[in-house]
């Protein structure tokens, strides 16, 4: 049987952000070189070329590396994103700033039609925010 005060709790996203370093000891993103080095060490050498993958990299106002998340794992051709679970994480970190980033399978770099669509709502929704999203 649930309560009646059960009835009217919200559930929350937890996720769990305690620093054990200074931010400005943080690394700086100071061009893409410096994005592309943060991920692919994140990156699973043995998936990247089979699985399509979404990950985060989430920033201070000077571009120190708050982490890096990982989003979401799809197929071979695609992997889905929920707007809402990237700015709950990044809300919950204080980030100032997200860079999305993906792999293509295929390996080809241009970003497809899906890509430059997803890339302008999360643009739209982070202005509101007031988080750049590069």
């Amino acid at each position: 049987m649930v309560l009646q005060s059960e009835l009217f709790k919200v559930a929350e996203v937890q996720i769990s952000y305690n620093p054990k370093f200074k931010v400005s000891e943080r690394p700086q993103i100071r061009a893409f070189e410096d994005s592309y080095g943060a991920l692919i060490q994140q990156w699973s050498k043995d998936r990247i070329e089979y699985l399509e993958e979404f990950k985060i990299i989430l920033v201070t106002r000077r571009n120190r590396v708050l982490g890096l998340v990982d989003i979401s794992q799809g197929g071979i051709h695609g992997t889905l994103v929920d707007p809402k679970v990237v700015f709950a994480i990044a809300l919950k970190a204080g980030a100032s700033g997200i860079i999305l980033a993906h792999n293509h399978p295929s390996g080809e770099l241009e970003p497809g039609a899906e890509d430059i669509e997803v890339t302008k709502k999360f643009k739209e929704g982070a202005k509101i925010l007031d988080i750049e999203i590069t």
